[in-house]
C-alpha cells in the first residue's frame, strides 16, 4: 500500500508537466503562424503597391502616346537628378511653353496633374481623403535627346529591404534619397520612343 502511494505521489507531477509542455508547443506554434500572417500581409501590399505602379505608368504612357505633338511637354524630369517629379510632396508641373500647339500643350499640363492626384491617391477616396496611393508615390518623365527616348517612372516606398535600384540600373533615379534608405524605395520604369508622323 505504501508503495502505490509513493507511486502515485511520483507520477501526480509528471502529468502537470506534460501539460506545461503542450502549452509551450501550442504557444511556439501560434506565434509561428502569428510571424507567417504579418509576412503574407506585407507580400500583399507590396504586390498591390507594384500593381497600382504599374497601372499608372501605363495610364500615362496612354496619355503621351494620345499627345505625341506635344510630348516634350510632359518630360518634365531631369534624368540625373531624378527631379522634378509629380506625386508625392511636389508642386504642381510648370506650364509648358515649348513645341506644339497651346491647346496640345494645355493638355499635357492637363495630363500631367492628373497624374499627379493618381499618385496621390484620388482614384479611391474615403471620407474626402484620397487613400488609393502607393506610400510616398512619385512619377517622372525624362527625355534624351541623343536616344530620341522618353523614360517614364513611377516610384514608391516598401516596407521591408531589397535590392537599390541604382544597383541594378543606373537610369532608375527616379525618387532617389526620398525614402530614407535606398533599399526601400521602388521603382518601375519604361522607355518610350514617340514616332515622328509629319
Amino acid at each position: 500500500m505504501v508503495e502505490r502511494t509513493n507511486r502515485r505521489r511520483r507520477s501526480a507531477g509528471f502529468s502537470l508537466l506534460e501539460v506545461l509542455v503542450t502549452l509551450v508547443i501550442v504557444v511556439i506554434g501560434l506565434l509561428g503562424l502569428l510571424g507567417v500572417q504579418v509576412r503574407s500581409h506585407q507580400a500583399e501590399l507590396e504586390s498591390y503597391q507594384r500593381t497600382q505602379a504599374l497601372i499608372l505608368l501605363a495610364d500615362f504612357v496612354d496619355r503621351i502616346n494620345t499627345n505625341r505633338k506635344a510630348a516634350r511637354c510632359y518630360a518634365i524630369t531631369d534624368a540625373a537628378a531624378g527631379t522634378p517629379y509629380v506625386g508625392y510632396a511636389n508642386s504642381a508641373p510648370a506650364a509648358c511653353t515649348a513645341w506644339s500647339t497651346a491647346e496640345l500643350q494645355a493638355r499635357a499640363v492637363a495630363d500631367l496633374n492628373a497624374w499627379d492626384a493618381l499618385l496621390k491617391g484620388a482614384a479611391e477616396t474615403d471620407a474626402g481623403t484620397a487613400v488609393g496611393a502607393m506610400i510616398g508615390a512619385r512619377g517622372c518623365v525624362s527625355y534624351d535627346d541623343v536616344t530620341g527616348l522618353y523614360r517614364l517612372s513611377v516610384a514608391w516606398q516598401g516596407l521591408l529591404s531589397t535590392t537599390e535600384p541604382l544597383s541594378v540600373d543606373s537610369a532608375l533615379t527616379c525618387g532617389r534619397d526620398r525614402y530614407g534608405s535606398e533599399s526601400q524605395r521602388r521603382i518601375v520604369s519604361m522607355t518610350l520612343r514617340i514616332a515622328d508622323l509629319k
